[in-house]
């Protein structure tokens, strides 16, 4: 598979992440759950995960648009390297303050060990 595929495959992996933060809502109840929270907790959980679906959303658009940008140019292998090492910080953060025995976070776990490996691929060769 070419690096420009890999890249594109990022691309998918990043827009599949900006619809499930999309979900966020009705998939964990926000507007009843986060009712329960201070003022600031509501706000801030709310605003961080608007700030990650753009940057997902961005993240995907680059991809599309600049795949032989990404894998050819410095800035752009350097962008791959960060969001490898986001996916890699993600996966480590999940251990920590997610310790939930179940499929559907271990299949999320798995999702972020794709992302890093995705975005690892490409600058190895």
């Amino acid at each position: 598979m070419s690096n420009e595929w890999l890249i594109l495959l990022c691309g998918l992996h990043s827009l599949g992440f900006a619809l499930f933060h999309l979900a966020f809502w009705k998939l964990f109840g926000w507007k009843h759950e986060l009712r329960k929270a201070a003022l600031p907790t509501r706000a801030i959980t709310q605003i961080l995960n608007l700030r990650l679906i753009y940057v997902f959303a961005g993240i995907a658009a680059i991809c599309f648009l600049f795949p032989t940008e990404l894998r050819a140019t410095p800035l752009g292998r350097a962008l791959l390297l960060f969001m490898a090492l986001f996916w890699v910080g993600r996966t480590i953060e999940q251990f920590v303050f997610l310790r939930v025995n179940h499929p559907l976070v271990h299949a999320l776990t798995g999702t972020f060990v794709l992302g890093a490996i995705l975005f690892a691929l490409p600058l190895m060769t």
